[in-house]
């Protein structure tokens, strides 16, 4: 078979392990929702905005888990672009990362359940935890396709595989960091994440960068059409 054969027959593995995660990763975030309750209506019932407000546990948890999931599946995506081929271990490491996924709505419901009661702090820990599984199964996905670069696309230097390590090393010390943040205080755990979320979808960006890039757009306005 011709190299340019087994790159498309690579592509195309790797294409189907990406489907089905995005499936996965869409199911996930789409149960989200369900903790989001319409208040009930009728004689007796509470005003709706003190009714609405009442359920904010769960709209921390909701934003909190769908920022989570949302920059887990971009910074997927920009993962595989990176991987050329896949094997059966990195079919099955990735099932195990998407396993952790599938967790993520019922540990969310479980911290909009008890915040604000006697348990919250133990739900907040099982809530962070569910993040530092997630992120120890995607290093593992990552080093086992970086591995001597077998599953990596031949033109990525060792330079870039070495910064993506490093970067996605952060991640269970991070995690493991709102953890000890959920024993102290459940709340603070969340908005921690939601800050954990942020950087995460930032890869890369600097304030020297943005100030570059800033100053670049201003040339360009400067020097006008051509």
């Amino acid at each position: 078979m011709s190299s340019g054969g087994s790159a498309s027959e690579g592509e195309r593995e790797t294409g189907r392990l990406e489907a089905f995660s995005d499936g996965v990763f869409a199911v996930a975030i789409t149960l989200l929702v369900l903790d989001l309750k319409v208040p009930p209506a009728g004689e007796g019932a509470r005003r709706l905005g003190p009714a609405l407000l009442d359920q904010w546990p769960a709209y921390l948890g909701y934003a909190g888990s769908f920022l989570s999931i949302l920059i887990m599946w971009v910074n997927h995506h920009q993962m595989f672009r990176r991987i050329a081929r896949v094997d059966h271990g990195l079919l099955f490491f990735n099932g195990l990362l998407l396993m952790a996924v599938t967790v993520v709505p019922f540990t969310t419901s479980l911290l909009s359940e008890y915040i604000g009661h006697r348990e919250e702090r133990l739900a907040a820990v099982l809530y962070c935890g569910t993040f530092v599984l997630i992120s120890l199964f995607w290093n593992l996905v990552w080093r086992y396709a970086a591995w001597r670069h077998r599953l990596l696309h031949s033109d990525l230097d060792e330079a870039a595989v070495a910064r993506l390590s490093r970067r996605n090393a952060v991640g269970p010390p991070v995690y493991a960091a709102a953890v000890a943040v959920a024993v102290v205080n459940a709340v603070a755990s969340v908005v921690f994440m939601i800050a954990i979320a942020v950087y995460w979808s930032l890869p890369g960006l600097s304030w020297s960068g943005l100030r570059r890039v800033a100053g670049d757009a201003s040339d360009s306005d400067l020097a006008g059409p051509d």
